[in-house]
């Protein structure tokens, strides 16, 4: 059986991509004493002997640059009540950290007020993923919140949470 030539459709592509809910994560570094962040979706526990995270910044990111060569980051999971957070990480250009509260971590990584989880990581590895770049990460140290508060869900181009 031969295989035929078809188009792709990338629009349908993303809206497909769309229907697998996600987290939403900030990630973070310090800078030359200067905060710095983005948010992402694209973030996964790899693997728990070594403890490896992974996320993907596209290849267009201004942020991620800046974080690698500090050589560490973090992870801030978002809780339901920080839509506004992750939109404002979300934006290009701003100060991002304007509003936003934040306390050092073990390595520097900047850890926002009120998240559910984070988690600072050295860079362990990169590798080419079309137009992003996985990101591995060793985890160095993690905390968790006491609290029950429900997760930043990610879900057909909306913020979400439990119901």
């Amino acid at each position: 059986m031969s295989e035929q030539a078809v188009a792709f459709d990338s629009a349908t592509y993303r809206q497909t991509m769309g229907n697998f809910a996600t987290g939403v994560v900030v990630v973070t570094g310090l800078v030359a004493d200067q905060p710095i962040g983005f948010a992402a979706q694209s973030f996964v526990s790899l693997s728990l002997d070594p403890p490896l995270v992974a996320f993907s910044p596209a290849k267009s990111s201004s942020s991620w640059p800046k974080i690698r060569e500090s050589g560490h980051f973090g992870i801030n999971i978002l809780g339901e009540d920080q839509r506004d957070v992750c939109v404002g990480m979300a934006q290009s250009g701003a100060d991002k950290f304007a509003n936003v509260q934040w306390q050092s971590g073990l390595t520097g990584a900047p850890k926002l007020q009120g998240v559910l989880a984070f988690i600072e990581c050295s860079i362990e590895d990169e590798h080419d993923a079309g137009d992003h770049t996985i990101v591995v990460g060793r985890v160095q140290d993690c905390t968790r919140a006491d609290s029950d508060s429900a997760p930043l869900l990610y879900f057909r181009s909306a913020y979400g949470s439990f119901v």
